[in-house]
């Protein structure tokens, strides 16, 4: 076998030089792997949630034309970058073949079921056939191969609870990790896009974190979600608003924090032109934790600017150390948050 790099450079096309995320094309020829490469028999793709809605509305919400959209990104780069978010999502599969580098150095045997933890914005993706797409839960199943690198990380499915619903969970698993590692007991956290995937399980880990002392609320799209979100009753309040108009929220968080605004804002939508929402709802001491995908660095930082807020933003990053394991646990804590993944996305 060829030796191949730690980050996966071996693989990039062009431009040289670069890391696989960033590169405009990477190598996706599966018929001979490196050294400390691992071959995946694919499944399932999980799309992430900005980049699944952009492509549904540029495809007018037709399946066939979702599914050559696909077909055409990785066609021309060797993986799934959103050329218009950036953002990829992660999969489900089967380990068919692991490098000579890797033997005795991975805990993962030919035949393990996993899901990978690192984006499809940087995985080499061969798509042979689509198979079926479910833009309820922004899953496509399909017949193809992936290359998991020697630095890529990964969870394997757990036998306690069925693949989709730990896809579903995993693929997210970044926002509650980090939001367990920001909130501290006493804390006020503004959820924005609480009622979705991410949102739901940054709901339930805020309220964990923050205690009796401490105040969650939770800002959803839909009459649909504001209603799950309140039985599921996470937040001490729940409301509906259009996260892209910053100074109505504003005005009800200020009406709801008595005018001391939120510690931390956790920021999961999957649209664009919410930064000011999230940083106008957030007093000047506070952090602003910006897990979508949809999140534009210049809007944020020069809007902050442009009000004078002092707020701490902090890039969503979707890998903490445990996040795996923390977003699982939540599933088998909590019975009725577990019910209603079962019922939305397994």
């Amino acid at each position: 076998m060829k030796k191949g790099n730690k980050y996966g450079t071996h693989r990039v096309i062009e431009p040289k030089g670069v890391l696989p995320q960033p590169a405009n094309k990477v190598d996706n020829n599966m018929d001979e792997i490196y050294d400390n490469e691992i071959l995946i028999d694919v499944q399932t793709l999980n799309i992430d949630s900005a980049s699944f809605t952009q492509i549904e509305e540029q495809a007018g919400g037709d399946k066939e034309k979702i599914a050559q959209i696909m077909l055409d990104i990785v066609a021309k780069q060797g993986k799934h970058r959103n050329p218009v978010t950036g953002s990829g999502g992660m999969l489900l599969g089967t380990v068919e073949k692991i490098g000579d580098a890797l033997i005795g150095k991975t805990d993962l045997k030919v035949g393990d079921k996993i899901a990978t933890l690192v984006s499809l914005s940087l995985t080499p993706l061969r798509i042979d056939k689509i198979k079926e797409i479910r833009p309820e839960i922004d899953q496509v199943d399909i017949d193809g191969k992936a290359i998991l690198f020697e630095s890529g990380i990964y969870a394997k499915i757990p036998s306690d609870m069925p693949e989709n619903l730990a896809l579903s969970a995993l693929d997210v698993a970044g926002a509650p990790a980090q939001t367990a590692k920001l909130v501290k007991p006493g804390d006020t956290v503004l959820i924005i896009g609480a009622g979705g995937k991410s949102g739901m399980l940054c709901c339930y880990e805020a309220k964990k974190r923050a205690g009796v002392t401490g105040k969650v609320i939770g800002i959803t799209h839909s009459p649909k979600s504001t209603e799950r979100l309140q039985k599921l009753g996470f937040c001490d309040y729940v409301f509906a608003a259009d996260a892209t108009q910053p100074v109505p929220v504003m005005e009800k968080i200020s009406e709801l924090t008595n005018g001391q605004m939120a510690d931390i804002t956790i920021n999961n939508v999957n649209i664009p032109d919410t930064e000011m929402t999230s940083i106008l709802c957030t007093k000047d001491t506070g952090i602003v934790y910006f897990f979508s995908m949809a999140t534009s660095f210049t809007k944020a930082a020069l809007g902050a600017e442009g009000v004078g807020s002092d707020v701490t933003m902090i890039v969503g990053n979707g890998y903490t150390k445990g996040h795996a394991e923390i977003t699982l646990q939540e599933l088998r804590e909590n019975e009725e948050l577990r019910k209603i993944f079962t019922e939305l996305y397994a």
